[in-house]
């Protein structure tokens, strides 16, 4: 998909070797900003990518093309609170072994069109989306194959890539006429993104950098037209979370049904993101309070919210053993190599031990999304068009009925890690007792 994109979008080429280049410099300074050696390999491959889907039955077809991948659903992610009619998940691996082998995800949006407020228009949307069927018939077959033989062969595998790929590929020809493709756009620039074409094209991969500031300012300097700021959490000596910023979308064309002259459509773009350390529950309730005495971005001057944000953040503690400490943070915990403090080790006390140094505590990477942050990247490639907010309600349920499938808890899946790194060393301490 990474090689697709390149040369459909070729900006995107750009933007990985700026992204290589930065990481490479930021490791030469501080090698200690990936937790393993082996970490380097995973960092160079990864990539999130997002896709928007116009029906349910697209919906759960693309949940079980994922499951073939060993990819499932997680997190719910409204993001009609930010005036983008769509609810979303991210379809992942779920383990660190899985990541590490195959770090992809891929960001999913089912379109709302019962948020289209003409009814008229949302017929006409449903019926086009209706007729409309994004996967090859041998794409079903393989489905189908993997769910009884519990896989693929090495042969099938590498069919069932090629044949999902048509799926992502972008289509310079519209599935619907000029005149329905302006009131589409009229009502929302997404919409007509997803309703007027033939499938859900990719609209952005994502690489990971090490230094997203350095990203954005080296970005207009080659030539690539960056959004105006980072979203996400400021800058911080322990990053959290999830930052990103992206280039604008650019211009392509496009031929309209019925052997119309060509128009133009503006939805895919190329964005850049650092992650950070997953929050518990505990974090994440700090970090939404915080961000929700921001002032309106809208309201004012850019620059101004950006230090705003900056200074309300000096509350939310930055560094890591206090993140460890007041239980904000996510961890894994490993033994030390240090026979000496091993072997006089007091009565199990996590904080206790990983002072003495028995225990190391390794910060457990964000794996997911800020619905928040979405919608801004979303919409600065989106432009104007369509209402600023949606008077809506988070629909989870109905997301997942169409899904077909509940979406995993992310915290969860941090905590679980969590736990099981606790219940290994201390296993590991018992029988290092016992040698004793």
């Amino acid at each position: 998909m990474s090689c697709m994109y390149r040369q459909e979008v070729p900006q995107y080429g750009a933007l990985l070797d700026l992204v290589a280049e930065i990481n490479a410099s930021a490791l030469q300074r501080d090698p200690s900003l990936l937790a393993h050696p082996a970490d380097s390999t995973r960092l160079d491959m990864e990539r999130h990518g997002a896709i928007r889907l116009g029906t349910p039955r697209e919906l759960s077809t693309i949940r079980r093309i994922f499951a073939v991948m060993g990819m499932h659903p997680v997190g719910y992610y409204d993001l009609t609170v930010a005036g983008v009619p769509v609810h979303s998940t991210a379809f992942r691996p779920v383990d660190g072994d899985s990541l590490a082998a195959n770090p992809f995800r891929v960001f999913t949006s089912l379109l709302r069109l019962d948020l289209v407020r003409d009814q008229a228009l949302r017929d006409l949307a449903a019926g086009i989306l209706s007729k409309r069927n994004i996967f090859s018939g041998r794409t079903l077959a393989l489905i189908d194959q993997a769910e009884a033989a519990g896989g693929l062969t090495d042969t099938e595998a590498d069919e069932f890539v090629g044949e999902v790929l048509h799926t992502f590929r972008w289509h310079g020809e519209a599935a619907v006429s000029r005149d329905t493709y302006e009131r589409l756009h009229d009502a929302h620039r997404l919409i007509a993104d997803v309703v007027g074409f033939k499938g859900p094209h990719i609209n952005h991969l994502t690489p990971r950098t090490l230094d997203i500031d350095a990203a954005q300012a080296q970005m207009p300097l080659r030539g690539i037209s960056s959004k105006e700021t980072i979203e996400g959490p400021p800058r911080r000596k322990v990053p959290i979370l999830l930052r990103q910023t992206s280039f604008k979308a650019v211009e392509e064309s496009v031929r309209f049904a019925g052997g119309e002259a060509e128009g133009a459509h503006t939805a895919r773009f190329g964005e850049i993101e650092q992650r950070g350390i997953a929050l518990t529950r505990k974090g994440r309730t700090l970090y939404d309070a915080l961000l929700n005495k921001a002032p309106d971005k809208e309201a004012g001057d850019e620059s101004n919210y950006q230090t705003w944000l900056a200074r309300a953040f000096e509350a939310f503690p930055d560094d890591e053993n206090t993140l460890r400490r007041e239980g904000l943070g996510f961890f894994s915990y490993a033994l030390a190599t240090n026979p000496a403090a091993i072997a006089s080790a007091p009565a199990f006390d996590l904080g206790d031990l990983v002072t003495r140094g028995v225990l190391t505590a390794t910060p457990i990477t964000y794996e997911d999304f800020l619905p928040v942050s979405a919608a801004g990247i979303f919409q600065s490639n989106l432009g104007d068009g369509g209402p600023a907010t949606y008077s809506a309600v988070a629909a989870q349920s109905e997301f997942e009925r169409a899904l077909g499938a509940p979406v995993l808890d992310e915290i969860a899946l941090y905590q679980a890690e969590q736990d099981a790194s606790i219940a290994r060393v201390t296993q590991e301490l018992k029988e290092v007792d016992a040698r004793c």
